[in-house]
């Protein structure tokens, strides 16, 4: 029982402290935040985190197309569909179009 008073009681400090830091601190940090995101070397480490996804992405799906070809369940008919289609799948799409030359800021940093 002492545990959870003492626990209120900090959430309740915390609570009181908070709201008279007030609008103006949470609007500095709010810039802050933005400075940071905006910055270029955040841009650039995001896309090269862009990139990596991509690949990876890439990589595993030809892993699993090679194994499902290579299974009985190619033997089915959604097996021949999975494996033989011509469309691109929905996230193959969003992650072409994440990484297209439209998607970039004037810095050359990739924008999320």
């Amino acid at each position: 029982m002492r545990g959870k008073l003492l626990f209120l009681g900090g959430l309740a400090a915390g609570f009181v402290l908070g709201a008279r830091a007030g609008r103006e601190k949470y609007e500095e940090l709010k810039a802050t935040a933005l400075k940071i995101k905006e910055s270029p070397t955040v841009q650039e480490a995001a896309g090269v985190v862009q990139e990596q996804a991509t690949r990876l992405y890439s990589e595993g799906k030809t892993k699993v197309t090679d194994k499902l070809a290579n299974s009985r369940f190619a033997e089915s008919d959604l097996g021949q569909r999975l494996i033989g289609t011509q469309e691109t799948p929905a996230i193959e799409r969003d992650v072409l179009a994440t990484t297209g030359p439209s998607k970039t800021t004037p810095s050359g940093g990739t924008s999320f």
